[in-house]
């Protein structure tokens, strides 16, 4: 789902911003509709998740629960597409679903012969569309369930009527980990709302699930996610310095790596494998 790189695309979205053209950065210009690349389309290719939390992570949780080869999986938000396709390739059958143009096109060049199938919609559209999941992903994805809608007891509550019984929701977001300074809850809460570690989880309860694990990302894995966007940017800007949008995506970086050095105390990435009561 798009949103400003302004606000919360900083602390793990996996978005482009809605007027964003191609991902052809090579020749640092839209390829597909000739307008600017934005920093989070050079950003989110140096990256294999797109939020600050390791594929190992995922790839554990996934296992705990104990889906067959087959299972129906919907990866809402994809991204990159990296995530989708490591999924597709342990064996299940996967739907992934991107709103960006530019991202899904990168989705799916990232899944090419996996076997994984990207869609780009809103993910609205497909839930509605589609049969019950025998496991949803939705990893720092904006609007998961639908759009407009932002609380998160209601998401998560949207998303388990898409669930098969028994089925299983990997929940991943942004959590506080401290009281916030009003003008960072302001930027980060731009386009979705935000729990504690234990709020998420009594979220999930009250939605209808079970909890069977809940983690948060550690130090190293939110540097490894900083450093990888940021190092990304500075590279294309070092070969591209004279494009008409180096400029915006100076700006764009040099504003996240702010972002993420006054925000870091406050911020924690969680990730909740949910079963669904």
């Amino acid at each position: 789902m798009a949103v400003s790189v302004v606000g919360v695309t900083a602390y793990g979205r996996c978005v482009a911003d809605e007027q964003a053209g191609s991902l052809d950065l090579a020749a640092g210009r839209g390829a597909r509709s000739g307008m600017a690349i934005r920093f989070h389309h050079i950003a989110y290719r140096a990256l294999d998740v797109c939020n600050a939390v390791e594929m190992a992570a995922i790839e554990a949780a996934v296992a705990r629960t104990g889906l067959p080869p087959g299972a129906r999986v919907l990866d809402i938000g994809c991204g990159n597409g990296a995530v989708a396709a490591r999924l597709a390739r342990m064996g299940f059958a996967v739907t992934a679903v991107e709103r960006d143009a530019d991202m899904a096109d990168l989705a799916r060049e990232r899944t090419a012969g996996s076997g994984a199938e990207v869609v780009q919609a809103d993910s609205g559209e497909v839930l509605a569309a589609s049969q019950p999941w025998d496991l949803i992903l939705a990893l720092g994805a904006t609007e998961a369930a639908a759009a407009g809608l932002r609380e998160p007891q209601a998401v998560l509550a949207r998303l388990k009527q898409h669930l098969r019984p028994g089925g299983w929701l990997l929940w991943g977001d942004l959590f506080w980990a401290a009281e916030p300074p009003a003008p960072l809850r302001m930027l980060v809460e731009a386009t979705n709302d935000y729990l504690s570690h234990e709020g998420w989880q009594a979220a999930a309860r009250a939605a209808g699930y079970g909890v069977d694990q809940a983690q948060a990302s550690s130090a190293e894995s939110w540097d490894r996610y900083t450093a990888a966007m940021d190092g990304a940017a500075r590279d294309w800007l070092a070969v591209h310095g004279d494009a008409p949008e180096a400029a915006t995506v100076r700006a764009a970086a040099d504003r996240v790596r702010t972002m993420f050095d006054f925000g870091r105390p406050y911020i924690g990435f969680g990730l909740y494998l949910l079963k669904a009561d």
